[in-house]
C-alpha cells in the first residue's frame, strides 16, 4: 500500500492556499466600472506593456462629439470592462479545465487499455485509477463555473447574453443548440457518464482482486469498449460547448480531435511522471524501463498527432483566408505571439528532438523533464483557446494565472495521491498481470 508522504501533502496544501490568495487578489483587483477599466489600461500602457486600447480608452472622451460615435465609444468601453472583469474568471477556468482534462485524458487511455486487453499496462492501472479520481472534484468545479457563467456572473460566453443574441443573426441561428439550459443539461450528461464509468470500472477492478474467476475482468472489458463510443461523442461535444463556443462565430470540424489530442498526451505524460515518482520511492517494483519507454513512445507519438491536427486546422484556414475563419488565428498571432508560437515549440519541436532517440525514453529524468515542458505547453494551448475570446489583448501572466495553476495543481496532487493510498498499487488477479511483469521491449 502506498503511504501519502507528509511533505507532499503539506506541499499540496500550501499550493492550494497560495493559489486561493492569488486568485482572490485577481478577483478583488478586477475593475467594477468603466472608469476603473480605463485607468487600468492607461496605467498598463504607461508601463510599456499595454495595447492600443489604452489610447482609445483615454481619448474617447475627446473624440466622441456626436451621438452615434458616443454610442460606439460607450459600447467599446463596456466591452473593455468585460474583458478585464473576465481575466480572473478566465485564469480560473483555464486552470480548472486543464487539470480536469488531464484526468479525462487518462480515463480515455485507461479505457483503451481495458478494451484492447493490453498485456503491458496492467501494472499501471492503479496509477491511472488514482489520476481519474480527480474527475469528481475537477468536474464539479468546472460545472460550477459553467453554472455561474449561465447566471451571468461573468461574460466569458457572449452567447449567454440575450441582448447580444438579439442583435446577432448568426447567434440567433445557433440559439437552438447554444441555449443556457440545454448547455448545462449536456454538461451534466457528459460529467455523469464519465464519472459513472470511472467509478464502476474502479469497482470492478478492485473486485477482480478478490474474485476467484475473471467475470469482473470481462465486465470491465465490455463496459470499457462501450464507454469509448460514449466518450468519443461526448468529448467532441464538450470541446464545442466548453471551449469553441467561447468564440461562437467561429468553428472547426476537427476541433474535438484537437482538444482530445491535447488531453490525451497530457494524461499519458502524467501517468509516466507519477509512475516514475512512485518507483523512485520504492513502490511499483515490477514496473521497469520498458514500461516507461512505452509511455514515452506514446508521449512522442501523440505529440506528433497533436501537431498534425494543429497544422491541418491552421494551414487550411490560413491558406483559404476566409474572413470569418481566419480571424481566429489573426487575433492569436497579433496579440498572443509568445504563447501561440511558444506553445508550438514546446508541444512539437521539444518532444521531437528529445524523445525521438529510443534510449532517452528509458532515462527517467529525461522523461520527467520532457513531461514538465509538455504540460506547460499544453497549458498554453488551453490558454490560447480561451483567453483571446474572453479577454482579447488585455492579457498577461500574473497572479490570477499563477494562482489558478497553484490551486488546481495542489488539489490535483492531493486528490490523486490520496486515492493511491486506498488500494494496493499492484492488481492481484488481472489475467495479464504476469505478462505485464515480464514485459521487456
Amino acid at each position: 500500500m502506498y503511504t501519502f508522504s507528509n511533505r507532499l501533502k503539506i506541499g499540496s496544501f500550501i499550493a492550494m492556499g497560495l493559489g486561493l490568495i492569488f486568485l482572490a487578489i485577481g478577483f478583488v483587483s478586477a475593475p467594477s466600472t468603466v472608469e476603473e477599466a480605463k485607468a487600468i489600461v492607461a496605467a498598463a500602457h504607461d508601463d510599456g506593456h499595454g495595447s492600443g486600447h489604452a489610447e482609445e480608452a483615454t481619448d474617447h472622451g475627446e473624440s466622441s462629439a456626436h451621438g452615434e460615435e458616443a454610442a460606439h465609444d460607450a459600447s467599446h468601453d463596456e466591452h473593455l470592462l468585460h474583458q478585464l472583469q473576465n481575466r480572473p474568471w478566465s485564469a480560473l477556468y483555464v486552470a480548472a479545465f486543464f487539470f480536469f482534462m488531464i484526468a479525462l485524458g487518462v480515463l480515455a487511455f485507461y479505457a483503451v487499455q481495458r478494451a484492447a486487453q493490453a498485456g503491458w499496462s496492467p501494472l499501471l492501472f492503479r496509477v491511472m485509477e488514482g489520476i481519474t479520481a480527480y474527475l469528481v472534484p475537477g468536474g464539479i468545479i468546472v460545472f460550477v463555473i459553467l453554472v455561474l457563467s449561465v447566471m451571468h456572473m461573468n461574460h466569458m460566453f457572449v452567447w449567454m447574453d440575450a441582448d447580444t443574441v438579439a442583435h446577432d443573426k448568426l447567434l440567433q441561428g445557433k440559439a437552438g443548440y447554444l441555449d443556457p439550459t440545454f448547455f448545462l443539461v449536456r454538461a451534466a450528461i457528459f460529467l455523469g457518464g464519465w464519472i459513472f464509468y470511472r467509478e464502476y470500472s474502479r469497482k470492478l477492478s478492485l473486485a477482480q482482486d478478490e474474485s476467484d474467476d475473471n467475470s469482473n475482468f470481462v465486465k470491465n472489458f465490455r463496459w470499457s469498449a462501450g464507454f469509448l463510443v460514449f466518450y468519443l461523442v461526448t468529448e467532441s461535444m464538450m470541446s464545442w460547448d466548453w471551449i469553441m463556443s467561447l468564440d461562437p462565430h467561429w468553428f472547426s470540424t476537427l476541433f474535438g480531435w484537437y482538444v482530445f489530442a491535447s488531453m490525451f498526451v497530457s494524461g499519458i505524460t502524467v501517468i509516466a511522471m507519477i509512475a516514475i515518482y512512485l518507483k523512485s520511492k520504492g513502490y511499483l517494483e515490477d514496473v521497469n524501463d520498458s514500461h516507461i519507454h512505452d509511455l514515452a513512445k506514446f508521449m512522442f507519438g501523440i505529440s506528433i498527432f497533436w501537431t498534425y491536427l494543429w497544422f491541418a486546422q491552421f494551414m487550411l484556414i490560413w491558406y483559404a483566408n476566409i474572413p470569418e475563419e481566419v480571424t481566429y488565428f489573426v487575433a492569436r498571432i497579433e496579440d498572443y505571439k509568445l504563447p501561440f508560437f511558444g506553445m508550438l515549440a514546446l508541444n512539437f519541436i521539444f518532444p521531437l528532438l528529445i524523445l525521438m532517440n529510443s534510449d532517452y525514453k528509458r532515462v527517467n529524468w529525461f522523461v520527467i523533464m520532457t513531461g514538465l515542458v509538455l504540460l506547460f505547453g499544453h497549458y498554453l494551448d488551453i490558454f490560447n483557446m480561451v483567453m483571446p475570446a474572453t479577454v482579447g489583448d488585455q492579457w498577461y501572466i500574473g497572479l490570477p494565472e499563477i494562482g489558478g495553476i497553484l490551486f488546481f495543481g495542489g488539489l490535483f496532487v492531493f486528490w490523486v495521491f490520496n486515492t493511491l493510498t486506498k488500494a494496493p498499487l499492484q492488481p492481484k488477479r488481472n489475467p495479464f498481470i504476469e505478462e505485464s511483469r515480464q514485459f521487456h521491449y
